[in-house]
């Protein structure tokens, strides 16, 4: 992925380093999860087959050329007296969609599963 930018509203920001961290991190989780990450099963037995790190991909930061994280201020007095959320997850969300956004509008197919790969796009 060359680039990447979220831009979030996730309450009052209490540490916005660790709070940039989170964003990072579920970005790339989420390009993961749109791009790499699939549970296979075995049919006749039932189990799944890539249940380690050998046969099951997961993106890393490397594979992210520019990536970067923002923010907007926002109050929220009725989540809790801070005005703090958790933001631990919120970086995943759009990810997926995004790039299935990109893929759509290269190609003119619409893929509505995940992990997109070569074979959604193959005789279609």
């Amino acid at each position: 992925m060359p680039r990447m930018l979220g831009v979030f509203a996730a309450g009052r920001i209490l540490n916005p380093l660790t709070a940039r961290s989170q964003f990072l991190g579920g970005m790339v989780w989420g390009l993961s999860m749109a791009l790499h990450e699939e549970g296979v099963v075995d049919p006749a037995r039932g189990h799944v087959v890539n249940h380690d790190l050998a046969g099951y991909h997961v993106a890393a930061n490397a594979d992210v050329g520019d990536i970067d994280a923002e923010w907007v201020d926002e109050d929220d007095p009725h989540v809790n007296p801070v005005g703090a959320k958790g933001i631990g997850e919120i970086g995943i969300v759009g990810v997926a969609a995004a790039v299935a956004n990109a893929a759509h509008h290269a190609t003119g197919v619409r893929v509505r599963s995940l992990p997109i790969t070569l074979e959604h796009f193959l005789g279609a």
